[in-house]
């Protein structure tokens, strides 16, 4: 009932994996993957040469090639092992659900150490070309070539991705939540180290890939904006105590806010500004230096909430709603530092140049100590005006900092969550508005041990994914429902 597509590169790399399929009952074939002709193939095995595991010319020669009711693509250079019976689980869930494909949960040896890797659901907004399926996809064979029909356009790097976006629209795509096999996690770096990959401009080719493939798919479902439809705004609708209001949420963070604030403090402007600082109920005597750093300067405000149960959004939305807050409001992280005495003014002025109510700017990362340190410079220069609110769907931020024009804000507010906040802010904003770009180093995000993201575990890790990609779903829910209500 089942055709298997393994990755070649040696004997030694396939043979334990060929041993496990080739005892499985329900193997009808297996395919090595490999990217030339080979001497002597494994007995039982036919080969496919193929240029790579992520190409178009890949994915439709698998596709050609299946000819059983399920088709296997294990996509990794490892060992594999099945878990007992778990073949039979993933006919008999693919045959309940007719799903295009399914995954599941699954196990990663290090050494000795064997360490669950759950993966999270799929849904409509589970548009990141790099949504981990883990390394085992199983395919209904009849739903991947009628798939692999209506594509029309050959990737080197997105043709899995376009692939799986196609089979969502028509067929859908299952996770079962059980751990049926077993590989090796070849990528042991930080989840803080990993987030950073689509922003490398080796991958500048790949990601063009990704945002046709994507923006394509967006268009097939409806959710697509075009350019220039976008709001208007009179920035002098309303009156303000200041031009603009710097915002910095914050919780036990003795050791670095005081930096935070004097890099406010030091900004050249030829407006007023101010400060709102939100103290979440601090315990470690942040709060006591905020308020000295007050008493020395008037424009710092210092809140603490009356209330408990505020995330970094709700502290945000406290800080914009207040009264003195300005007609602009800019952000800065209480880890962070403003990386030139020019962000407020340059930042600021992008909104008149763009009619803008939204403005991102270009973040460095640094050590506590202000040495850069890697990913380096992150730019987001896969933003473009013409299509930057469709590829924002496709990637996972917006950079920072973040600065929006308050009465825009004031009508939508962040979700009151630690994580994701800012992200649904920009895609709601981008749905109707122009965002400003500044491609000049404005702020320095610094990382340290006490970072919230440097090294989150595999259950964290996926709580933050499943909530960017349930944003991503309301936010392509409502991107249809706009474009039906505007015919």
């Amino acid at each position: 009932m089942i055709d298997c597509f393994i990755p070649y590169t040696s004997d030694e790399q396939v043979s334990n994996t060929l041993k496990g399929l080739r005892e499985e009952p329900l193997v009808a074939r297996i395919f090595l993957l490999s990217s030339q002709p080979l001497a002597a193939a494994h007995e039982g095995c036919e080969v496919l040469v193929v240029p790579d595991l992520t190409s178009t010319m890949t994915m439709q020669a698998i596709a050609a090639a299946a000819k059983s009711d399920y088709t296997f693509f294990y996509n990794k250079y490892d060992t594999l092992r099945m878990n007992y019976k778990a073949m039979l689980r993933l006919v008999g869930i693919a045959q309940d659900t007719d799903a295009g494909m399914l995954y599941a949960d699954h196990y990663h040896m290090s050494g000795d150490k064997r360490d669950k890797a759950p993966v999270i659901d799929y849904q409509a907004g589970s548009l990141r070309d790099d949504f981990d399926f883990g390394s085992v996809l199983f395919f209904n064979t009849a739903h991947l070539k009628e798939a692999a029909s209506r594509i029309t356009r050959a990737y080197r790097a997105a043709g899995f991705y376009d692939l799986r976006l196609l089979i969502s629209e028509k067929y859908g795509i299952e996770h079962v939540d059980e751990y049926l096999y077993t590989d090796v996690e070849l990528d042991h770096r930080s989840s803080g180290e990993k987030i950073f990959d689509y922003c490398d401009p080796k991958n500048a080719d790949s990601q063009r890939e990704m945002e046709d493939a994507c923006t394509s798919h967006l268009k097939r479902i409806g959710a697509y904006l075009a350019p220039g439809d976008y709001r208007d705004l009179d920035f002098d609708e309303q009156q303000f105590p200041v031009e603009a209001t710097v915002v910095i949420p914050v919780l036990n963070r003795k050791r670095v806010i005081k930096d935070a604030i004097e890099s406010v403090l030091m900004q050249k402007t030829d407006f007023a500004f101010n400060l709102i600082v939100v103290d979440n109920h601090s315990t470690d005597g942040t709060g006591e230096i905020i308020d000295e750093l007050a008493k020395a300067d008037p424009r710092v405000i210092h809140i603490v909430p009356d209330r408990d149960d505020l995330g970094i959004g709700g502290c945000w939305n406290l800080a914009i709603n207040d009264e003195r807050c300005g007609k602009f409001a800019i952000g800065l992280d209480s880890d962070d530092v403003y990386a030139t005495p020019a962000t407020l003014a340059t930042m600021i002025a992008e909104f008149y140049k763009e009619n803008a109510a939204m403005v991102c700017g270009t973040y460095k990362v640094t050590d506590v100590d202000l040495n850069e340190i890697a990913p380096g410079v992150i730019d987001h220069h896969e933003w473009t005006a013409e299509n930057g609110r469709n590829n924002a769907l496709h990637v996972n931020g917006f950079g920072g900092p973040r600065a929006f024009y308050t009465p825009v804000y004031r009508a939508i507010n962040l979700p009151n969550t630690c994580y994701g906040e800012d992200y649904a802010m920009g895609l709601r904003v981008s749905r109707d508005y122009r965002v400003g770009r500044v491609w000049d180093v404005m702020t320095c995000a610094r990382r340290w041990d006490d970072n919230t993201d440097a090294n989150l575990d595999i259950d964290k890790e996926n709580a933050n994914n499943t909530y960017k990609d349930r944003i991503r779903t309301w936010e392509v829910k409502a991107r249809i429902l706009k474009n039906k209500n505007s015919k």
